[in-house]
């Protein structure tokens, strides 16, 4: 039996004249005033994983001027400080990283919460340490000893080896594993990498059962901002996290067509894309702009 927001997707997929528009000419400032908030996804949309995108600072920039309110939502296995620390360095002014919220951030919280004396085994690079620095302790070498299983992202020599974490978890399936990054994949620069999402599907593809920290899940979006009753727009590069978190949440979104999905949507348009990924966009822009 489908849920309430399931028939509701349902519904609006099978309405033909429902369709994406294009901002590309009139800008994000076209349907500003529509919105009282704005979830805007990071890496994809704001910088490459390289550097910051100008046209999107400026967007940002004007999203204030308008007496808007906007959360730089990011799947960033990482605490809210480490990454403003990377935006720091790739030029971004205080006043716009302070509007960052990450997935790393909310798991922390509730691991904080509810296994902050328990063992755990990493699943990661070391450069995600810092998510659990709080409870260092309980960090352990050995996957049998673990209580639970957090994935913050691949082990860096097994970066493109999803058969190694098969072999790693058959054994554990029974435990339950903290994913905090439900992304797949990510495009740093030109060259595309994996995620924790990834690895993370795999375990439940095997039948272990995951808790997931970032979009497109709820959680991350309350903890961010107060939300209630308020118009949102959530704008991202990626339909499986960014706008499938849109649409289970009610809000519009509007898809980054250079990022995540570029090749495919350039190839059969995003009404067929948005369609094969089971999701409604409302709008579309190359870029962020305003």
């Amino acid at each position: 039996m489908l849920s309430k927001k399931s028939e509701k997707l349902c519904f609006l997929w099978s309405i033909p004249h429902l369709m994406t528009k294009n901002l590309d000419n009139e800008g994000l400032r076209s349907i500003i005033d529509n919105y009282d908030i704005f979830y805007i996804d990071l890496w994809g949309v704001i910088h490459n994983g390289i550097v910051l995108h100008k046209k999107a600072i400026e967007a940002l920039e004007e999203i204030s001027k308008a007496k808007k309110n906007y959360v730089l939502l990011t799947n960033a296995p990482r605490p809210n400080k480490s990454v403003q620390l990377t935006l720091e360095k790739m030029g971004m002014e205080k006043t716009i990283r302070d509007k960052v919220y990450s997935s790393g951030e909310a798991a922390l919280n509730y691991l904080k919460n509810n296994y902050l004396d328990k063992k755990f085994y990493h699943i990661g690079p070391p450069r995600d340490f810092d998510l659990f620095l709080d409870f260092e302790k309980n960090k352990i070498k050995d996957i049998n000893e673990s209580y639970y299983l957090l994935c913050t992202g691949l082990f860096e020599d097994k970066e493109d080896d999803l058969n190694y974490y098969k072999e790693l978890f058959k054994d554990h399936l029974n435990k339950k594993m903290i994913c905090t990054n439900p992304d797949l994949i990510v495009d740093k620069g030109n060259k595309r990498e994996l995620c924790a999402g990834s690895v993370a599907v795999v375990f439940k593809k095997m039948g272990g059962s995951v808790v997931y920290f970032g979009k497109p899940y709820s959680e991350v979006y309350n903890q961010a901002i107060d939300n209630k009753d308020k118009k949102v727009l959530s704008i991202g590069d990626n339909l499986n996290t960014d706008i499938k978190g849109a649409n289970l949440l009610n809000y519009d979104s509007l898809i980054v067509s250079n990022g995540v999905h570029k090749s495919e949507i350039e190839k059969e348009g995003i009404t067929i894309i948005s369609k094969k990924y089971e999701v409604i966009v409302n709008f579309i822009q190359s870029e962020l702009r305003w």
